[in-house]
């Protein structure tokens, strides 16, 4: 299932900001998707809108420090998305950032993306129905307990997962990351927690992980959080990317079955991503495939639901390892492949 809105076009530039991330990831691979001679006339039995209520301030604090929540929630929203998209500067000046170009106003940035999370929760709705559902949205995995980070305002992925538990619909779930960046967030949000296991494969070097483990005040940076499984892989390594994710996959086996994985399927490993900082790794576009398929064998040869979230991406051509995956991934769940 696919869960996407194709009447949804919102880009940050939209709101002034000059960060690569386009509506085109998901329009190119959904029209990918429907154009296809087998997918497409087969479109009401794969494609779903998002319908659920939006989520509320309760479901915020049972994650997020709730003066940080009441701030989102308030007047001040645009001074913490400033910081977490970092559009100033430490000189104080605008970075990446125009405000004069803006079509839309920056509060309404935080609505987009509290509509976004709310699909992350309908995604691991569906995933448990149907055992499989793939967001066009959602994987702010970046997010922490009292500010944002790295473009995430909130972390979706603990989100839904603790309102899941809240509502009696699972006991534990697995994420499994592999975005570029680490998932330091979802690792900081669920230390010690044992209902979440957490595995990220992301760079090795560069950001977050290039940060100091402990700030100037002596506060200890949360993004050196280790997950439960952290599979680093530097520059010149992506030869040992798939072999790598295999053994930290056979880890997390062992580990147990959860009632829910949840994939933090980011396209920015991919080498024609347009973010500077995920220039550490460089897989081509067969070993993001590569990459998918093992993922979901793995989950599906154990029975194991799984809702799989959009997370990072940038450019114009990360389009393609969404539409190549799903592709294959519908073809698989409706009994067409060959």
């Amino acid at each position: 299932m696919i869960l996407y809105d194709p009447e949804c076009h919102t880009n940050l530039s939209d709101f002034g900001i000059a960060i690569p991330i386009f509506d085109t990831r998901a329009r190119n691979a959904f029209a990918h998707l429907t154009g296809h001679g087998i997918l497409g006339p087969m479109t009401a039995q794969w494609h779903r809108r998002p319908s659920i209520p939006t989520l509320g301030r309760e479901d915020l604090v049972r994650v997020h420090e709730a003066g940080y929540v009441d701030r989102l929630l308030s007047t001040a929203v645009s001074g913490e998305l400033i910081k977490t998209f970092e559009l100033v500067d430490d000189a104080g000046r605008f970075h990446r950032y125009d405000p004069e170009a803006a079509r839309r106003e920056l509060p309404e940035l935080f609505q987009w993306i509290l509509t976004r999370a709310t699909g992350s929760l309908e995604c691991c709705r569906m995933a448990l129905a149907e055992g499989f559902c793939f967001y066009f949205g959602g994987g702010m995995h970046h997010g922490q307990f009292d500010h944002g980070k790295g473009f995430c305002p909130i972390n979706d992925i603990v989100i839904a997962i603790r309102r899941l538990q809240a509502d009696g619909d699972i006991r534990s779930a697995w994420v499994i990351d592999v975005d570029a960046h680490k998932g330091d967030g979802t690792a900081a949000l669920t230390r010690g927690d044992a209902s979440i296991t957490t595995l990220s494969i992301h760079m090795g070097a560069g950001w977050p992980m290039d940060e100091p483990p402990v700030w100037p005040n002596g506060t200890p940076n949360p993004s050196h959080i280790p997950s439960d499984f952290d599979v680093p892989v530097y520059p010149g390594e992506e030869s040992q990317y798939l072999p790598r994710l295999a053994a930290a996959l056979e880890g997390l086996d062992a580990t147990g079955r959860p009632d829910l994985a949840v994939v933090v399927s980011g396209a920015d490993p991919y080498a024609e991503d347009a973010l500077p900082s995920t220039a550490g790794l460089r897989l081509t576009l067969a070993q993001m495939m590569d990459r998918d398929r093992m993922v979901y064998t793995f989950l599906k040869d154990r029975g194991i639901p799984a809702a799989y979230l959009m997370a990072g991406g940038y450019g114009h051509a990360v389009w393609k390892v969404y539409a190549q995956f799903l592709e294959w991934v519908l073809l698989d769940r409706l009994g067409s492949a060959g």
